[in-house]
């Protein structure tokens, strides 16, 4: 998605994240393997141990926001950075499936049993738009972000559409490149949501 390569380097100081096209740092259970396609068969310690060595050893440098892009559901992994990470608040990401429902309270209810705070909901694949014909395909059925704000009780951010340029930037590593005016609605709402003022873009 980045088109990083590589693989982080280690320092007295600590772990050197690999940089992104723009500068950014990344850091991955993806990198520390051998073959991009080798699957990471890891027992829940040795999941708990990565994501806190993440957390505490890598050298982020001077950051706005960490973001920490993790599984759905309520496996090890969440339930680590919840614990081990100090967070500001979860953003909890959807489809507009009916299955979503349960899946999305449970989140839901970890993060409240965590003692977190959930800043926001935010609906993937929401529709897809159709500009030849002006109109919104749902493509996965109605919308549920009024329902899944109200079960978060919390705001929506964002619907996110179906977008073909999406997937053709993050297939070639240029996701940094994408300029959708939903990004900047998002980054707008979340800046809002963790009580920080929007930033102007130059």
């Amino acid at each position: 998605m980045f088109g990083v390569e590589g693989r982080p380097y280690g320092s007295s100081g600590g772990i050197l994240p690999v940089v992104s096209g723009m500068g950014k740092p990344v850091m991955s259970m993806n990198l520390l393997l051998d073959r991009s396609d080798q699957p990471v068969i890891w027992r829940g310690p040795l999941i708990d141990k990565a994501l806190r060595q993440f957390g505490k050893d890598v050298l982020w440098g001077k950051l706005d926001f960490l973001l920490v892009d993790l599984p759905p559901g309520t496996a090890d992994a969440v339930l680590t950075v919840l614990q081990a990470f100090p967070i500001d608040g979860v953003v909890i990401v959807f489809t507009p499936q009916d299955l979503v429902d349960m899946i999305v309270r449970k989140a839901v209810n970890m993060t409240h049993v965590m003692d977190k705070k959930v800043l926001g909901v935010v609906e993937n694949m929401s529709y897809l738009y159709l500009p030849e014909l002006g109109k919104k395909m749902e493509l996965f059925g109605p919308s549920r972000s009024a329902q899944m704000s109200q079960v978060a009780q919390a705001p929506l951010l964002a619907q996110i559409p179906i977008d073909p340029i999406v997937a053709s930037l993050c297939d070639r590593g240029r996701i940094e490149e994408y300029e959708g005016e939903v990004v900047s609605e998002l980054a707008g709402a979340l800046l809002e949501a963790v009580g920080e003022p929007a930033r102007k873009q130059g």
